[in-house]
């Protein structure tokens, strides 16, 4: 599976915690773009796709929410509810975002800038890229 969790830098501090990290030394990659996800409905999920190269690091900076990653052979639930972690989510890897709590704010930041080519939006044509298929 290409994904994995990861701790962020943590400075503590009576007066409020900070925390931190650096594209192409806590990150495998460049952070060339950033988003953040939030007003999520109590049942709303987000996500339904993979990328061809894309590279991502997901935060929940503000309540908590679950990242179901699929690498076409295994499915795993991660919960990101602490904003000093993140979850590193590599191509290739199947992604959807639930059960966001009320007030959560996701933020994603990527390795590319945004190219609809990278995207796989469809779950049996993101199985057969996986296996081999089309695109690859």
């Amino acid at each position: 599976m290409n994904c994995k969790p990861i701790s962020f830098h943590l400075r503590e501090n009576p007066a409020g915690n900070l925390s931190f990290l650096e594209g192409e030394h806590d990150l495998p990659f460049e952070i060339k773009r950033a988003y953040y996800i939030y007003d999520v409905p109590a049942d709303g999920r987000r996500g339904f796709h993979a990328h061809k190269e894309l590279q991502q690091c997901l935060i929940c900076i503000h309540g908590s929410c679950k990242i179901l990653v699929d690498d076409g052979k295994e499915q795993r639930v991660y919960e990101l509810n602490n904003p000093n972690e993140g979850l590193y989510i590599g191509p290739v890897t199947w992604r959807e975002m639930f059960d966001f709590s009320d007030g959560a704010v996701l933020l994603a930041l990527v390795s590319q800038y945004y190219t609809e080519e990278d995207y796989i939006r469809d779950y049996a044509q993101f199985k057969e890229y996986v296996n081999g298929g089309s695109d690859k």
